[in-house]
């Protein structure tokens, strides 16, 4: 009788890896995905054969992602970092030397929306969808952010919001608006409803971050760790296979605003982060240092929030149109 172990699947290896590793659910689909279209572009039947040129075959893949399929920038980016962590964290091959026709991500002024704009948009909102844009808008938040709040990241003596990176950490804070404190106290007694309800069924536990899974055990249950903006079910923990509530799904979040917009008349193409756009733009126009604004969106590089000084000029580059001055 054979002793040997079977072969794990390539993509077994990859998702085992990304969880020890603390990857998200999102984030371990979306590499596992890529790393299979790149098996099936090469025909790979044994996975020796990815350790034989492998640079070149990495450059192939991302060459025909980008003059074939004419992918955007930012989906070549994931590949690219999809095979990255194939090679140097499961085959424990780094590549090195990689020259790919990478697809340029032109800098684009982003989409900005008036503050009346703002207003018009709200307008045809309601429920939860409504306060999770007021949130956007209200705190600069990314709209993955937004609906990862815990009810303790909230601080109405502060007035400030905690925003948390992906190990649920503390990573920035924001300014918590007063004029939500009256519309998310109505909104949390509910949520609050439906985790007492779920703790009686013998449920109401939360997904935590492995660092806080560790730093504060025992805590799935407690009400200051429950999201802010719940699921309206119950779901199966894909890792875990626990009963939980998770936070609301972004897309029932996406599909309101875009009706919301089509109602509206507006026709700018609006999304949740147009949000986080207009609340940086109208804080420069108001005054704030471009210093503070960078703090409060997150962004690493100071060039990335320059962006929005673009946004201030009136017409292009800052020019009146001769027209206007006949």
């Amino acid at each position: 009788m054979s002793t040997e172990k079977p072969k794990k699947n390539l993509l077994d290896d990859v998702c085992s890896t990304m969880r020890r590793l603390h990857y998200s659910i999102h984030t371990e689909r979306a590499y596992s995905d890529w790393v299979l279209r790149f098996i099936k572009f090469h025909h790979f039947q044994e996975r020796e054969v990815l350790l034989v040129e492998p640079e070149k075959k990495v450059e192939d893949f991302l060459n025909y992602l980008a003059v074939q399929e004419n992918v955007a920038a930012s989906t070549q980016h994931q590949a690219f970092n999809a095979l990255i962590f194939l090679y140097s964290k499961v085959l424990l091959y780094p590549l090195e030397g990689m020259d790919t026709t990478r697809t340029r991500k032109d800098k684009r002024v982003p989409v900005v929306l008036t503050r009346e704009e703002v207003q018009q948009v709200l307008a045809f909102m309601e429920g939860t969808p409504a306060l999770v844009v007021k949130v956007l808008y209200g705190c600069g938040l990314r709209i993955s952010e937004a609906v990862r709040l815990r009810v303790q990241d909230v601080d109405y003596e502060t007035k400030q919001v905690t925003v948390r990176n992906k190990k649920g950490l503390s990573e920035r804070v924001t300014p918590f608006p007063e004029k939500l404190e009256p519309l998310l106290d109505n909104h949390l007694l509910r949520v609050k409803a439906y985790h007492q309800r779920d703790l009686a069924e013998g449920f109401g536990t939360v997904y935590l971050p492995h660092a806080l899974a560790q730093q504060y055990p025992n805590t799935e249950k407690d009400w200051q760790w429950q999201y802010v903006f719940p699921s309206s079910r119950l779901s199966v923990n894909p890792r875990s296979g626990i009963t939980q509530r998770n936070h609301v799904d972004q897309s029932v979040i996406n599909k309101a605003i875009k009706q919301a917009v089509r109602k509206s008349g507006i026709v700018k193409k609006v999304s949740a982060h147009t949000f986080r756009h207009s609340f940086a733009t109208h804080l420069l126009q108001k005054g704030t240092d471009i210093r503070t604004i960078q703090a409060l969106m997150g962004h690493r590089d100071l060039e990335t929030t320059m962006i929005y000084t673009h946004v201030l000029k009136q017409g292009g580059e800052g020019v009146i149109s001769p027209l206007d001055d006949l």
